[in-house]
């Protein structure tokens, strides 16, 4: 079972087009099982990568990262194209 703000949140990061779902709360492990269903389809534009440093540090929060199936494109928006998007990097 996921986490009860995931469905609500990725509602409402469809409906407006400012809206993302940072991960920065958790480590890829903890990832709600919708918002990874959610980062391998229509919601792979709408998912940054977040470390949450210092309580997480990056090297942490990339571990498992291939364990969630993501395909090429996938991984590479939510690792770094989406942040270079959301903030004209």
């Amino acid at each position: 079972m996921g986490y009860p703000w995931t469905t609500e949140m990725i509602a409402v990061a469809d409906k407006h087009a400012g809206v993302y779902i940072d991960t920065s709360a958790y480590t890829a492990r903890r990832y709600p099982p919708e918002l990874i269903d959610y980062l391998r389809g229509r919601g792979r534009r709408k998912v940054p990568f977040g470390t949450r440093y210092p309580m997480i540090t990056p090297s942490r929060a990339l571990e498992h990262i291939g364990e969630l199936g993501l395909d090429e494109e996938a991984a590479e928006l939510f690792l770094s194209g989406n942040a270079r998007r959301i903030f004209s990097l």
